[in-house]
Formats: C-alpha cells, structure tokens, sequence
C-alpha cells in the first residue's frame, strides 16, 4: 500500500477526526472533480446512492462524471450526525440547477464505512429533491 492510498484521519474516528473527514468530504465534492473524488474510496467501494448501486473507482468517476453535468451550479452542504469506531454518520443538503434553469435543494442522509487505511469502503445516501425558485437558494 502506498502513502497515497491512505488517507487521514483513519479510524477509530473521534468526534474531531470524524468532522474533519465529514469537511474533506464537503471540500472534495464541492471541487466537482471525479477523480479526486474517488481516491477518497477503496477501488472496491460499494455505494447506494438513492436507487443506484455503484462499485468501485471507476463507476464512482462515471456517476459523479454525469451528476456534475447534470446538476449545474452545484453547491453541497454536510453536518455531522453521528460516528462510532469506522463508521460516521452525515447529513446534507445541496443545491443545484438543471440544464433547463430549474432549481432544487436535496436533502440525505448517508452512512459511511471506512477501512483500516481511512479510505472509505461503504456509501449509503439516501435522497430527497424539492424544487427550489432561485430567491430561496441558501448556497
């Protein structure tokens, strides 16, 4: 394994460590690159996200590839819940805009399973979207 295939903080989390995953998340998502996104996984992760099962690296950069060409203007937003040993709890909510100009504002909860390298091996989101006009963006 190489330094690059660890990725700190690694568990057993802390309530500090914890929240610090949670904001590296946030910042790597909010960059809107899948790539970069995607180290943060095991080359093995199992995802559900909403109705979506993914596996692995490269179906990860595939999703996130499409999401971010469809969920324009995208600006996400995560909240600690809860952790104990490996695993973190994460609520969230995000903004987006449709290639048709429309707005909405999703709402989740995910749950994350991390490896003894702190990268994370399990992703469960659950999703919902509301319509949004512009002037009750928060982000």
């Amino acid at each position: 394994m190489t330094q690059q295939e660890k990725k700190l903080p690694v568990p057993p989390f802390t309530t500090e460590t914890a929240k610090q995953k949670i904001q590296m998340a946030e910042d790597a998502w909010n960059s809107k690159d899948p790539t970069k996104v995607s180290m943060a996984y095991t080359v093995d992760s199992e995802w559900r996200n909403r109705s979506q099962f993914i596996n692995g690296r490269e179906e990860i950069q595939e999703f996130l590839s499409d999401k971010w060409q469809n969920e324009l203007n995208y600006k996400l937003k995560k909240s600690y819940w809860a952790h104990v040993d490996n695993r973190i709890a994460v609520r969230f909510e995000y903004e987006y805009q449709t290639k048709e100009g429309d707005w909405f504002r999703a709402y989740g909860n995910e749950n994350w399973e991390f490896d003894e390298n702190g990268l994370m091996k399990k992703r469960f989101a659950s999703i919902n979207d509301v319509a949004i006009t512009e002037n009750e963006r928060k982000f």
